[in-house]
Order: structure tokens, then C-alpha cells, then sequence
């Protein structure tokens, strides 16, 4: 591929592996202006912009932006009118969910097996395998349903050497150079649906897809005075996919999950963690950058080196960032939360940095979850 982000390996199947996924593909998110929101990704978070479709490409109903840092990929969408039925799902997407995800795209090395594989197991069709071409090649797409209006989109590309899909084109360098912040690669996207519904969903991944259990965790790990709510982490057999599924558990106050479902409409993507090898940096330019982050207390550092051992970090450093540390039997991981990044309190950032760690920061969940009540709190949610 001469102008598309750097990508893994592809890999084989196996024979507990009916479904091999490469990777993330791309992240598709609806939203009600892609051009602003294409500007604020590029100077707050880094990404280039890299692609464009829209009316001077001969896409008359909508526009979009390809949006690049390193492996990550996201695509902004929106509608531009509502006399088509393509675009009006994009308009109704926005009215309903706000800014959002719709389509969490995996790459792999046959979309119409894919396609194929999980309908025949009960997947529910989306779009059929679909060849798109043009000058620089041509790509296989094919989608299935998730939960909510959230799809799965496969994607086979080993036949295209284009800037992203066909239909996009590179965007003109306009002589201010992008500085990225050092995120690498998507490491998990996280779920909210609704009270129960994350078995069905589980048993959906497990099923349909072949994904396994990483983790569980009820309302006994995951809970405040106030407030609790249930996780179930799913994965691809090579770990290049992880999914955790939330639903709300019984609390004396609404969870952050009810109030994600109340504002979003429906189930939905939560958060997406995406991974850095320098956390201290890269925060450190959020933070210039004006992202808000979410904030623990003071004391939640002072039995921190006895909590989790020795690390790398400073810690001077980590508590005046608000960086969470945990660790787990192969390593440590270090993570923060950004706010929402939109009017509603519904979709938000993990920033990760793994140091041998294959966890989700279980020791971190009751700051993190108290951090998110004090926010609930002001928005007179909780």
C-alpha cells in the first residue's frame, strides 16, 4: 500500500479460529458537521486528514473526512441532505444519537467468507459483499449488525493501493503540517447496552463472530456507594479485537451507563481506548491541546507505589497529569479518561500505554467510576 497507514501482518486462519481478523480497520463515526469535527480531531488529537469524499468527488448526498494517526483510522460522515435514503440514516443517526459510531470496521483477508460465515452462524445482514473500484485497485466490503445501530463492516483490501477506499481522495497538503501525539493503534472499543442485554451480546461475539471471554466483572468490581454496572470483555482469537460489553446493575442512583443510554437513545459505543508508547507525552499534549480529562484525588497516588510495585514513570509526573496505574500478573498498564467529547455525556477517550499488562485497569475502577459520578453529579444526572 503506497499512501495508507502503516498495517499488521495479515493472519490465518486456525481451526478455533473460524473468523481470522487482522486488525481494526477504520472507525466510522455519523456527526452533524465532519468538516468542524474534522478540524478539532486534526489540531486537538493529532490526526491527519488524509481523505475526503464529498461533492467535488461526485458524492452528492454526504460528505466524509479520513482521518489518520499511525494505525488509526477514522472516517467523519455526514449527511448533507435528506431526499436519499443513505443519507437520510446518516441524519436520522445524528438526531437520534448525537455524534457517534456507527461502524466499527475489521480488516481481514476475505470479506465475502466473513460475510458469509457469520450469517450462516445468525449474524444479521447489513450489505451484502460489495467490490469497490477505481485507478488504484479495488476493495471487498460487506457489513453485519452489532447492537444498536452499530455495524461491523469487513473490509479486504489486498487488491488496493488507494489512500483509503475507493470513492475518497487524498487531501491537497494546505502548508500547516499535522503534529501528532503519539497514538498508535485502536486497543478496545467499549459497548454500553442495556440491563440484560450483555449476555445475549456476549453469547453474539461468542456465536456468530467466535470471539472467547477475556474477563468478567459484576457489581461487586464495578461499583460506588451510588452506582454499579456489569462488564464482560470479548476478543478475536489473536487479541487484535477486544470488546468489553457494559450494562447497568442495580444502584441507589442512576449509572453512567443509564445515563449514556438515556442521552445516546439506545445501546451504542461508549469509549475508545487507543494506545500510546508515551503516555506522559502524549496526555501532556492533550492537555495543551484543551482536552478535558477526568480527575481522581490526591490520595489516590499516595499508596500507589505499595498498590501496584515499581514502574517506570515518575510519579510527580503521573499525579499532575492524573494518569490511573494497575497492574495485573503480566505487567502494568497506565490509563486516563478523557471527558465526553461532545454536548452529550455519551462518547469518550481511553488513552493507554500497556507495559506487559493484558488488563483493563480492574484496581482503577472504583477512582475512575467516582471521578464519572462527580461528573454526572454537576450535569444533574446522577
Amino acid at each position: 500500500m503506497s499512501d495508507t497507514a502503516p498495517q499488521l501482518a495479515p493472519v490465518l486462519a486456525t481451526a478455533d479460529d473460524f473468523l481470522p481478523i487482522n486488525g481494526t480497520d477504520y472507525i466510522e463515526f455519523y456527526v452533524g458537521n465532519a468538516k468542524q469535527a474534522a478540524f478539532f480531531y486534526r489540531n486537538a488529537m493529532g490526526f491527519e486528514i488524509a481523505g475526503y469524499r464529498g461533492l467535488e468527488t461526485g458524492q452528492r448526498d454526504s460528505t466524509s473526512y479520513l482521518l489518520r494517526q499511525d494505525r488509526i483510522r477514522f472516517v467523519l460522515t455526514t449527511a448533507l441532505r435528506d431526499d436519499t435514503a443513505p443519507a437520510r440514516m446518516i441524519a436520522d443517526h445524528v438526531r437520534r444519537h448525537g455524534d457517534g459510531v456507527r461502524d466499527i470496521a475489521l480488516w481481514v483477508n476475505d470479506a465475502t467468507l466473513s460475510f458469509e460465515e457469520t450469517t450462516r452462524r445468525g449474524a444479521v445482514p447489513v450489505q451484502e459483499p460489495t467490490r469497490l473500484e477505481d485507478d488504484y485497485g479495488s476493495v471487498v466490503i460487506a457489513s453485519i449488525a452489532a447492537y444498536g445501530d452499530t455495524i461491523h463492516t469487513f473490509v479486504e483490501r489486498g487488491d488496493y493501493d488507494g489512500v483509503f477506499l475507493p470513492g475518497f481522495v487524498p487531501v491537497e497538503d494546505d502548508g500547516r503540517p499535522t503534529e501528532p501525539i503519539g497514538l498508535k493503534y485502536v486497543d478496545h472499543c467499549v459497548g454500553n447496552v442495556a440491563l440484560g442485554d450483555m449476555n445475549r451480546l456476549v453469547a453474539y461475539y461468542a456465536d456468530i463472530m467466535g470471539f472467547k471471554q477475556l474477563v468478567s466483572f459484576d457489581d461487586q468490581d464495578i461499583s460506588t456507594e451510588y452506582t454499579a454496572l456489569m462488564s464482560k470483555v470479548m476478543s478475536n482469537g489473536n487479541e487484535r479485537i477486544k470488546f468489553p460489553i457494559n450494562e447497568p446493575a442495580a444502584g441507589r442512583k442512576k449509572s453512567q451507563i443509564d445515563e449514556y443510554l438515556e442521552f445516546y437513545g439506545g445501546p451504542g459505543v461508549q469509549h475508545i481506548a487507543m494506545a500510546t508508547d508515551d503516555i506522559v507525552a502524549t496526555v501532556s499534549a492533550l492537555r495543551r491541546r484543551g482536552i478535558d480529562f477526568l480527575s481522581v484525588p490526591a490520595s489516590y497516588y499516595d499508596e500507589l507505589n505499595k498498590r501496584v510495585g515499581k514502574i517506570n514513570e515518575p510519579l510527580d509526573a503521573l499525579q499532575e497529569l492524573g494518569i490511573l496505574v494497575d497492574r495485573d500478573d503480566e505487567g502494568y498498564l497506565l490509563q486516563i479518561f478523557t471527558k465526553p467529547v461532545q454536548d452529550r455525556p455519551t462518547i469518550f477517550y481511553e488513552i493507554i500505554q500497556r507495559k506487559g499488562a493484558r488488563s483493563f485497569g480492574k484496581g482503577n475502577f472504583k477512582a475512575l467510576f467516582e471521578a464519572i459520578e462527580r461528573e454526572q453529579e454537576r450535569r444533574g444526572t446522577l
